[in-house]
């Protein structure tokens, strides 16, 4: 994925190994990082419908991890998670999918309904939304057509690139309250890998989901068994 969540995820992994087994210790990872531009070319062509060249990618991708060696697969980008299955389907390795780490952090906390916050294909699609609701009962609310589309071009013109205002946290944090309040929601999941970057649990007045943090320690607690 961006090299912006993939530092992330490699920062969050060795820091809980460390945490785990000392300071001098570090994960065994294998990382297979997508060149972003193609990746995001593609990505313009998937919003249109045609999500063949990014199932493609992904598939060579898992291919060369698990040739690599490779357990199971995490996949930096919860839009990416929609292909999990397909990857477990036609590469034959497991991949740990970031709405079931979620979703179990949710359930452990007890909340029944949460606003989901993504790209505008996370936010719509149904993969994210049914698994929350088929495997852990919790309902997912979103934004209206309008703040969808705010927060998908900011994610893509300013998070991807490294760019975070105060304009867009104001915005957000804006959005999302309003959804709270209109819904009852009692959580906020954090669906892009780059948003808790922008955003925190200290600027919304219910407790959020990290989706990033939860699925890069969900991995290192596999590895580990």
């Amino acid at each position: 994925d961006h090299l912006v969540s993939s530092i992330e995820y490699y920062r969050l992994m060795n820091q809980r190994v460390q945490r785990r087994f000392g300071d001098n210790s570090s994960a065994r990872v294998l990382m297979y990082s997508i060149e972003f531009g193609e990746f995001s070319r593609n990505e313009r062509l998937a919003e249109a419908g045609d999500w063949s060249a990014l199932r493609r990618i992904m598939l060579d991708a898992a291919g060369r991890l698990k040739r690599g060696g490779a357990d199971f697969i995490v996949i930096a980008s919860n839009t990416m998670n929609s292909t999990g299955d397909l990857i477990e389907q036609q590469i034959g390795i497991p991949v740990l999918q970031i709405a079931d780490t979620t979703g179990e952090a949710i359930r452990h906390a007890g909340i029944r309904k949460v606003v989901l916050l993504g790209t505008k294909f996370t936010m719509e699609a149904p993969f994210y939304r049914e698994r929350l609701k088929s495997r852990f009962g919790i309902e997912v609310v979103t934004p209206e057509l309008a703040d969808r589309d705010y927060i998908n071009k900011v994610i893509f013109d300013e998070l991807a690139v490294e760019r975070f205002t105060p304009e867009a946290k104001t915005r957000f944090v804006a959005i999302t309250e309003k959804l709270i309040r209109e819904s009852g929601a009692g959580g906020v999941v954090l669906g892009c890998t780059e948003i808790p970057l922008l955003i925190q649990q200290k600027d919304l007045s219910v407790p959020t989901f990290d989706t990033m943090t939860i699925h890069a320690n969900a991995a290192v607690d596999r590895a580990l068994r």
